[in-house]
């Protein structure tokens, strides 16, 4: 019972439906609190999986998503941290978790930190989004090693500096041909063409694209039949939209260990199906 209960938990079920549903199907009164202690049982375990050895790791992403934690009081977005691991087999998984009030380095620092700990080695490419904070902690634990900018996420900030709305789509048109380029001497031809074409009409936007276009270029170093799933954090959004779905039940997280529990389980669950799944890179590509 324990263990049903536990589960039932983990699939998104709010601890009010799984009161009501032992209730009716065994004639058994639990309260909350109850539901949580059972729930609360599996902590061990999954703090097992979370401390587990990694070993060598050739590409690492990263991102965070937030949901709402009560928190002295009040109702805070909470950052969960995730990384995912593609091994030198081309096989992925979930390399762990980390829950915190915010994205700050520090939090950052010490997640990025524990995956080393745990023998992570060997990362050839790191892929996530420029949040600050993400971006200074990986420079200081992951000193030297290339970073792919997120292309979706750049795309998204390109037209913030578009100084006019209807400019948008040939802006975009524009930096999707910077993308498509199969080399990186190519990429950057077309990007000085870019920049050029802006620098009368739009000169903030032209330095903006100088600066930070070349940050989404580093993919075009690694094998051609890797680049598709590298070259945004995609793969880990959908990630996210399954640990939504189990979470937008609850609503709202008593507290961070709460928050922790449920997406550990979710992610070990996932991390386990793609584990036994057949490759998702070949690493002999060029």
């Amino acid at each position: 019972m324990t263990l049903a209960v536990a589960e039932m938990y983990v699939q998104g079920v709010s601890t009010r439906k799984v009161t009501a549903i032992v209730e009716e199907l065994c004639g058994l009164e639990i309260t909350s609190t109850q539901v949580s202690r059972a729930a609360a049982e599996l902590d061990e375990q999954l703090s097992a999986w979370r401390d587990r050895p990694i070993g060598e790791i050739t590409y690492l992403i990263l991102d965070a998503r937030y949901e709402k934690v009560r928190h002295g009081g009040a109702i805070v977005p909470c950052a969960l941290l995730t990384a995912i691991g593609i091994g030198p087999d081309g096989k992925r998984s979930i390399l762990g978790c980390s829950v915190h009030l915010s994205e700050a380095e520090t939090h950052w620092r010490s997640f990025l930190q524990s995956l080393v700990d745990r023998g992570m080695r060997g990362v050839k490419l790191v892929v996530s989004d420029d949040h600050g904070g993400l971006k200074a902690a990986r420079q200081a634990v992951l000193t030297g090693v290339p970073w792919q900018r997120c292309r979706f996420h750049l795309m998204r900030n390109a037209m913030t500096h578009a100084p006019k709305v209807a400019m948008r789509p040939e802006i975009a048109s524009d930096i999707r041909r910077v993308f498509d380029a199969d080399e990186p001497a190519e990429a950057e031809r077309r990007l000085r063409d870019v920049v050029a074409r802006y620098q009368k009409p739009a000169p903030q936007l032209a330095a903006w694209l100088e600066e930070n276009v070349p940050e989404a270029l580093t993919v075009l170093r690694v094998p051609a039949a890797h680049r598709r799933r590298l070259r945004t954090t995609n793969g880990l959004e959908r990630l996210n939209k399954e640990i939504k779905r189990r979470t937008r039940v609850a609503t709202l997280f008593p507290n961070e260990a709460s928050l922790l529990r449920l997406a550990s389980a979710v992610l070990s669950e996932i991390s386990d199906d793609w584990e036994t799944e057949r490759a998702y890179l070949t690493m002999e590509a060029r």
